[in-house]
């Protein structure tokens, strides 16, 4: 079994969607736990939202106990296509705990228009520094060059790759010993599916009837796009973006909106403040939002995007094992909660795919 240590639970949904697209057997948790009933086990660790040093403890703690798994063969580890995160503090922790002895580390997603060329991360041909990145409120993108991100990565035995297409990323998949540790995005991850699996064969999924009338729908990403689905969005008020005011009269407001639709969407509009308080301020805000709407009414779908957000949503509601149902779109993964509400997440610089236009 492949166990798969994923640094935010959108990213652990993208690669659970993409071995339940290769007709593989897949579980998705937030802590580990044995499944040997399942080829590939993808953990959300949410350490990407951590301090590093909590990241790198965060990492050892979970290679650790996969380590202690006799049904785990090989791992995985997920990391951002944008390059954000405590990469090298990771994976150095994830080496020091296992026996691998070096890493790859390769993020780029040729398929997405996500490339590496000479040591320089673009999207759709344009530097990541220039691009809406360079916004995000955790690891703002101030360089493309993978030296400057993650410096030192070479005397801690890691290595970084180029890859233009995504035939550089199966050949550096497939040319990379046993013993070396795979860190890298959804392309990477395919590639290594189908060494490991070779008889594997993409299948596709006929969406469910997706229960837009009975529905709850949070944009927590800097990243996000405004959504027409006919639904109104609520977005927070600057005020309280600004910790200006509390938080409480807009989800007063909102549970007595919610309690009588059972329809909505919440949205951040503003993006004037960068860095770790307001990023760590606005995922509690949505998860303290969200338990308040979920409480007075459980909604059928359960739609959230951003994966910090997920995570901070789905431990304060107390969801923490999923089945996965479809996958929507690349990186759009629906799932079924135990209580049976389906959730749909998507990282934030993702398109929806058909989710909406049903």
């Amino acid at each position: 079994m492949i166990a798969v240590i994923a640094d935010d639970i959108t990213g652990a949904a993208e690669m659970a969607g993409i071995a339940h697209r290769l007709g593989l057997r897949v579980k998705l948790t937030m802590q580990p736990e044995s499944a040997s009933d399942c080829d590939v086990l993808v953990i959300a660790t949410d350490t990407r939202s951590m301090t590093e040093e909590e990241a790198a403890a965060g990492s050892a703690r979970v290679a650790g106990a996969l380590g202690a798994m006799p049904e785990v063969d090989s791992l995985f580890k997920k990391t951002d296509s944008a390059l954000r995160g405590h990469v090298v503090a990771e994976l150095e922790a994830i080496l020091a705990n296992t026996g691998y002895r070096k890493a790859l580390y390769l993020p780029a997603n040729p398929s997405k228009g996500r490339t590496i060329r000479d040591g320089v991360y673009y999207i759709g041909g344009k530097p990541l520094h220039e691009t809406d990145f360079s916004f995000d409120p955790e690891f703002p993108a101030f360089s493309s060059r993978l030296i400057e991100r993650l410096p030192m990565c070479e005397e801690k035995k890691i290595t970084c790759a180029d890859a233009e297409s995504e035939n550089d990323v199966a050949k550096a998949v497939e040319t990379a010993a046993d013993d070396i540790l795979l860190a890298g995005a959804a392309d990477m991850f395919t590639a290594f599916l189908r060494r490991k699996f070779p008889a594997c064969r993409e299948t596709s999924d006929c969406l469910c009837a997706f229960n837009l009338a009975d529905s709850l729908i949070i944009c927590g990403s800097t990243q996000s796009k405004p959504i027409d689905c006919g639904i109104a969005t609520s977005y927070m008020p600057t005020e309280v973006y600004d910790e200006k005011t509390s938080a409480d009269g807009w989800t007063a407001r909102l549970v007595k909106d919610y309690n009588d639709s059972h329809a909505m969407i919440i949205a951040v509009r503003d993006r004037h403040r960068t860095g770790k308080h307001i990023a760590v301020y606005l995922r509690e805000t949505m998860a303290r939002i969200s338990h308040a709407l979920v409480s007075c009414h459980r909604p059928a779908e359960l739609v959230i995007e951003g994966g910090a957000t997920a995570f901070a949503i789905l431990n304060r509601l107390g969801w923490n094992s999923f089945t996965i149902t479809e996958e929507i779109a690349p990186g759009v993964i629906r799932m079924q909660a135990d209580n049976g509400t389906h959730v749909t997440m998507k990282p934030g610089s993702y398109p929806w795919g058909n989710l909406f236009r049903q």
